[in-house]
């Protein structure tokens, strides 16, 4: 194999791996351009008392009482993010 094909092999195994990634990349820019935000489908306790200012009292009893629907998988409580904004919109004023 010549200098010239090993260049042209090594630069086709970057692109197989660059192309991939700039799909992913423009994915995300057009969704970030359309104005939806990009939320995790599930948040845990600590997101839920760095997002919404809760404690962890509130959070149990928001469980307890049924406010926050959840799932629970071992000792990790889940909540899913879709359900939580169905939740503040049905409650906003």
């Amino acid at each position: 194999m010549t200098k010239k094909e090993k260049r042209q092999a090594f630069i086709m195994e970057i692109k197989n791996i660059i192309d991939p990634l700039m799909l992913k990349l423009e994915m995300i820019d057009s969704k970030i351009s359309k104005g939806k935000t990009l939320r995790p489908a599930y948040y845990r306790n600590e997101d839920l008392k760095k997002i919404f200012g809760l404690s962890n009292n509130t959070i149990i009893k928001y469980r307890q009482t049924g406010v926050l629907p959840y799932t629970k998988l071992g000792d990790i409580f889940l909540y899913d993010s879709v359900k939580i904004e169905e939740t503040l919109r049905e409650n906003s004023i």
